[in-house]
């Protein structure tokens, strides 16, 4: 048995249309599946890296290298002030601009950007699947699609996928073709491991990256990044650590505020709030 307040907020879900995704996306985001999104979407980041065109291109900017906190925070920011305040809020209208404005000189094809948001729609949901007190909803799949898809087209990209299978078939078949191991993706991706670190608990920081391989689950992409060949008993320690979570999990009350707040939500990047302003590559 579920708490009776998740269990209320997924006949909520279930019963949710699909002229309503935004709200749907928001739900499951915010409160249904809050933590287990925000780790999936820290997770979609990595995987940019393991593909040596998008290395290439990200480590041209010099922010990873440079403010790798910074340019993670702001990457995740970005999607959560469009999630919660919706694509014609005043505020997700800004957050698009951004986008359109620092991917518009990133050097890339219309396939490669459209992978970039395929990570972020399937990624996190593939690991609530498997980690996450409950599986995603085949609505809630259908209102991130479109949810991605109303993002892709406002930033000017075609061909975007219009159904989870699709996107699932696009990010596989993408990364088959193109994940391989490069001297820009080991730099950025050993950038970026004391941000992960800081995330974990004290007795786990040690085992950062053999956690970070269990938590791919797969060995190519660890590979392309550097990381260790995954261990059974990382393998092990960490099913049981996400099994015992996920129970426990589902017996607590449902969150009742958003794991996100506008202007607040910026952890240790931004300990005081931040503003619209403060986010993506610092002004030169």
């Amino acid at each position: 048995m579920i708490h009776p307040t998740r269990a209320s907020s997924l006949d909520r879900q279930r019963a949710a249309s699909r002229e309503h995704y935004e709200e749907t996306y928001r739900r499951f985001v915010l409160f249904d599946l809050a933590a287990d999104m925000d780790f999936g979407f820290f997770l979609a980041y990595y995987r940019n890296f393991g593909v040596p065109s998008l290395a290439k291109a990200l480590e041209a900017t010099g922010e990873i290298r440079s403010r790798p906190q910074k340019r993670s925070y702001d990457t995740a920011i970005v999607i959560y002030e469009i999630i919660s305040g919706g694509f014609e809020s005043d505020r997700g209208q800004a957050m698009v601009s951004l986008l359109r404005n620092v991917h518009k000189n990133v050097p890339g094809s219309n396939e490669d950007f459209v992978y970039v948001l395929m990570t972020l729609l399937v990624v996190p949901i593939r690991w609530v699947d498997q980690r996450g007190w409950r599986p995603a909803l085949d609505v809630e799949r259908q209102a991130a699609v479109d949810f991605f898809f109303e993002l892709g087209t406002r930033m000017g990209l075609k061909d975007i996928p219009q159904d989870f299978v699709r996107a699932e078939s696009f990010l596989d078949k993408y990364e088959g073709n193109h994940v391989e191991e490069s001297q820009a993706g080991l730099s950025l991706m050993q950038a970026t491991l004391e941000v992960l670190r800081q995330r974990l608990p004290l007795p786990l920081q040690p085992l950062t990256k053999h956690l970070l391989a269990a938590m791919l689950a797969d060995e190519r992409l660890s590979f392309a990044l550097g990381l260790p060949r995954t261990s059974k008993l990382a393998a092990t320690s960490l099913d049981f650590i996400m099994k015992l979570r996920a129970w426990v999990s589902s017996k607590r009350p449902l969150r009742t505020a958003p794991r996100f707040k506008p202007g607040l939500s910026g952890s240790s990047q931004y300990p005081d709030g931040y503003s619209l302003g403060d986010l993506g590559p610092l002004k030169r």
